[in-house]
This record gives structure tokens, C-alpha cells and sequence, in this order.
């Protein structure tokens, strides 16, 4: 699809009201393309003036701006991230992915009442937002059309960079904070933030190039630790610190405790992305690593060995779908209601200690579905487990393990 193409057509724009999406919505203008700027509210910790937002998309051109209020979304989302561990390729919490889905879903519905059906979007064509917008909007509303400028000649032609699109801006007048110094881009919602592009794409950049939003790093954090308490009821987090909450404000708790003590600030990564080309972030996402790790804990003590084997693939398959845009899809589903089977047994109060960057284990306690028995675990005499019993067990296993020897399978030189 081209902006020839939509000239007297009004279309849905994903806006943020940054750089790309000022000089879009005013390109489009300038086409004869009414453009209705749809931002949503994903409680982002860079971004507390919202009206801001709507004058700067105004003023660039768009006939309407609608907020989406995405927060309480978002915190149900984020949650099913941590009840699935759902970490790309390393520590990355996939804040950004799956935001997508949440703003793409509620677009998609306010779109449909708004009888708009031409969705469209700022998202480059080297990175992995283009692929989510456009899966997730196949997905949800297959007669949709997408229509992406970076995949628009015409739009490449007249801005071939960052520098063309603040030279445009300036002409026209708009109110843009952008500068052909910045450093580096900055995407951001409740869950995290990510940072890339710019200098952060030369790997001799180190991560502390980027500036905290969230928090500090671990080395500007106190020097006294803190200890942190949550406790869970059927994998959600219903008190922090000894104080009943609710999801949204655990997140929110979290983020600020978190922050302040350096968890989770400056994780950098080099990743695949989807297209296939490798790039480098820098992330920030202190509440959903403080939470994660504690459910992490608390699931170690709930799955047997057999679950635990299956949950890793279950957790590995859903942060890879998210990654790509697939989380609508069947196979997704599929996953998370089998993580979900797990999120029920996931009940009790674990503590950890915080101190500059790290999470350190002190407690586990009021777990009914936990598995972990002291007294068979133990080393001294007591429980019902005796080490002779392991004679037999032992004996067993050790048929298969000689046949490996006689059979050649296994030598000296192995």
C-alpha cells in the first residue's frame, strides 16, 4: 500500500508523538490523508503529559486523537509474562513485544467502532515492530489493510534519515524534541523500557552510556540492602511487603523499589531480531525483575522434575512468540494455558534481599502446593526416607549404565 493510495481516505495511526510520528502524520497531511493519531496509555515512565502528546499530533495534522487507556491491560499481560518466565534469549522481559499486542489489540477494537479499517504505523523496516503490528492485525482483524511508511518509496525517497525528518519538522513549524545529536532512541511502557539505536549501535558504547529512567545503576544505588516481601494467591501478587495490593500498583511498587536500589537497569543485549539482522539494546525493567525472580523462586518449589522440563519449553516458546508478534496465535494459547495450570498452584510469600543490581533469596513460607519437605531433604536422621532404599534404585539404573561400557558406547578416551 502507498500514500497515493489512501489520498481522501481517513486512516488509524499508531502515534507516540515523537519524531516519526509527527512527520508522518503531517507527510500524510500533506498528501490528502485525513489521519487520526491513536496513542495509548501504557503507564510510561518517560511520558506523564498526555496532552502534550495530543497538541503535538494535532498540530502535525491529525484530524483526531484518541487516547487508549492501556494500563490496567498492560499489568494483566505483564503477568502472564512472569507466570510464563517468558525472557528473550537471555534477561530481556520482552516489555516492548508485548506492548505491541496491547496496543494493537485495543486499536484494533477502537478502530472497528470507529469504522475505520486502514491501520497504520511508524515501525521501520529493519525491526521487529513492523512484523508485530502487521501479524497481530492480520490476526484480529484480517480485513484490515496495514499501511507502513517505511515501506513506502515515496516516504523513503523524501527521508532517507533522522536528519530529513528534523529538517522537516523544523520547516513545518512543529514541536519536536528531537536533534540530530541524540544519542539513542528510547521506547517505553509500564513493564520497561528499551534503548537503541545511535551510538548505543557501536559496541564499544558500554551500556552505563545510557541514561536511567527508571531507576540507577547498581553502582549509584544505596549502600545498605533492603529487604523486599511479596505474596502470591494463585500466581498473582496480592501484597508487597506485608500490604494488600493490586496488580497494577505491585507493578507500579515494584518499579519504584526496584529502581531506586539498581534492579534491572542497564541489562545489555545483543538479540536476533525477527528480520533476521542482530541488534544491540540496552533494557530497564526493575519491577518485572524483582517480581519474576520472586516467582521464579516460588515456582521452584511447586514443580516436580517432569513439569519443570515442560514449563522450560512452554516458557521458552512463549518469550520467542511474543518476540516475533505470534501471541494471538493458537500455538500461544495453547502454551499459556498450560503455564496457567501452574499460576493456580503458585501461592506463598517470598522474600528477598536487594542490594545494588542483585536479588538474594532469604524466605519461602505459607506455600501449600510446595513439594520441598525438610525432613526428607535433610542430611540428618529424620523423615521417612532411608538412604538404603537407594540401593535398589541404584542397581537399576546401573544396567543401562554398564551396557554403555560393554557396548563400546563409552570408554576411558570418551
Amino acid at each position: 500500500m502507498k500514500a497515493q493510495d489512501l489520498k481522501g481516505k481517513t486512516i488509524a495511526f499508531a502515534g507516540s508523538g515523537g519524531l516519526d510520528s509527527c512527520t508522518i502524520t503531517r507527510w500524510l497531511a500533506d498528501q490528502g490523508v485525513q489521519v487520526v493519531c491513536f496513542t495509548a496509555d501504557l503507564g510510561q515512565p518517560d511520558e506523564d503529559d498526555t496532552e502534550a502528546i495530543r497538541q503535538r499530533m494535532l498540530q502535525s495534522g491529525a484530524i483526531d486523537f484518541v487516547l487508549l487507556p492501556c494500563k490496567e491491560a498492560i499489568a494483566a499481560i505483564g503477568l502472564q509474562v512472569i507466570q510464563a518466565q517468558a525472557c528473550y534469549e537471555g534477561r530481556y522481559w520482552n516489555t516492548t513485544g508485548i506492548a505491541r499486542c496491547v496496543l494493537t489489540k485495543a486499536m484494533v477494537q477502537e478502530m472497528q467502532k470507529r469504522g475505520l479499517s486502514v491501520f497504520s504505523h511508524g515501525a521501520t523496516g529493519r525491526g521487529n515492530d513492523q512484523v508485530r503490528f502487521q501479524l497481530i492485525t492480520n490476526m484480529l482483524a484480517p480485513e484490515f489493510e496495514v499501511y507502513a511508511p517505511w515501506r513506502d518509496e515515496s516516504f523513503l525517497a523524501r527521508f532517507p534519515g533522522r536528519s530529513e525528518m528534523i529538517d522537516f519538522c523544523q520547516e513545518k513549524g512543529l514541536s519536536i524534541t528531537a536533534s540530530k545529536d541524540k544519542p539513542y532512541s528510547t521506547d517505553a511502557n509500564l513493564l520497561g523500557l528499551t534503548h537503541e539505536s545511535g551510538m548505543l549501535e557501536a559496541l564499544t558504547t558500554p551500556a552505563h552510556f545510557v541514561k536511567p529512567i527508571m531507576g540507577c545503576y547498581p553502582v549509584d544505588a544505596p549502600d545498605t540492602a533492603e529487604e523486599f516481601t511479596v505474596t502470591f494467591e494463585q500466581g498473582s501478587p496480592v501484597k508487597v511487603n506485608g500490604k494488600p495490593t493490586s496488580l497494577l500498583e505491585a507493578i507500579t511498587q515494584a518499579n519504584a523499589i526496584g529502581g531506586r536500589l539498581g534492579i534491572g537497569i542497564g541489562t545489555h543485549l545483543v538479540e536476533n531480531r525477527f528480520v533476521g539482522i542482530k541488534s544491540r539494546g540496552v533494557y530497564e525493567s526493575p519491577g518485572v525483575e524483582i517480581l519474576g525472580t520472586c516467582y521464579a523462586l516460588l515456582l521452584q518449589l511447586i514443580l516436580d522434575r517432569r513439569a519443570r522440563e515442560f514449563y522450560d519449553q512452554l516458557s521458552l516458546l512463549i518469550a520467542k512468540q511474543i518476540y516475533q508478534g505470534y501471541w494471538y496465535d493458537l500455538a500461544t494459547q495453547m502454551a499459556l494455558q498450560a503455564i496457567e495450570k501452574t499460576a493456580r498452584l503458585a501461592s506463598g510469600t517470598i522474600a528477598v534481599s536487594l542490594y545494588k543490581g542483585t536479588i538474594s533469596f532469604i524466605s519461602a513460607d505459607q506455600a501449600p502446593h510446595s513439594l520441598y519437605s525438610e525432613e526428607n531433604a535433610s542430611m540428618e536422621g529424620v523423615g521417612d526416607y532411608s538412604h538404603a532404599d537407594s540401593e535398589g534404585l541404584l542397581r537399576v539404573f546401573g544396567v543401562s549404565a554398564r551396557v554403555l561400557a560393554t557396548s563400546g558406547q563409552v570408554t576411558m578416551d570418551t
